[in-house]
């Protein structure tokens, strides 16, 4: 769940926005985003990703070009039939002034729209972002339990220090149906109970 994405990534230089491509993700392009996730998973910032398993998720993948060079991808993946994460998110340093952040995560929230699911979340580092964009800060027992699974990979799992965000797209439905921690609603039979992180102390 780490996100590459930091302050930087959402800077945008004036016009920088305006030649942007934002488009679904295609199999080409794997391996751009491959070497985009994992040279940030080698620093520890993101999990480190396989040809295999983009394979199997690449139809949950935006990219974001510029005159055909990928700048940047991010992941819209669903957890239930009314709520997705957006993750993986990744920018290349070279492109963190020219809105590319921004342009992924408006992008997948768009997605998710279409899909009329009531809402979406995110973990992230930079929550000021979010903040303005419609989404505001949860405690982590209110997302999915499915949503830690691939936190027990984290080299962070036990000091987690990313922040939970949801943004609510449908409020009269997520209204009616909010689920509760720990609820029928949050688990299926095949689910393991896992220990949920807790961030860490500074």
């Amino acid at each position: 769940m780490i996100s590459g994405l930091r302050a930087d990534a959402f800077v945008e230089s004036p016009g920088s926005a305006s030649r942007l491509t934002v488009r679904k993700a295609v199999m080409h392009d794997i391996a751009p985003i491959l070497h985009l996730i994992n040279s940030y998973a080698a620093r520890g910032i993101m999990l480190a990703r396989t040809e295999f398993e983009m394979s199997e998720a690449i139809r949950d993948f935006s990219v974001v070009t510029l005159d055909g060079q990928l700048l940047g991808s991010g992941a819209l993946h669903f957890y239930s039939p009314t709520t997705a994460e957006i993750r993986s998110l990744a920018v290349h340093e070279h492109a963190k002034t020219k809105g590319v952040g921004r342009k992924l995560v408006e992008a997948l929230v768009a997605e998710a729209d279409q899909y009329e699911l009531d809402a979406v979340f995110a973990f992230t580092y930079v929550v000021d972002f979010f903040n303005r964009v419609g989404f505001h800060v949860v405690e982590r027992g209110t997302l999915p339990l499915k949503a830690w699974k691939d936190c027990v990979r984290c080299p962070k799992f036990q000091a987690c220090d990313e922040v939970a965000v949801l943004r609510i797209l449908r409020p009269d439905h997520w209204s009616e149906a909010e689920p509760q921690p720990w609820g029928p609603l949050m688990t299926s039979p095949t689910d393991e109970l896992i220990q949920i992180p807790t961030p860490r102390q500074v």
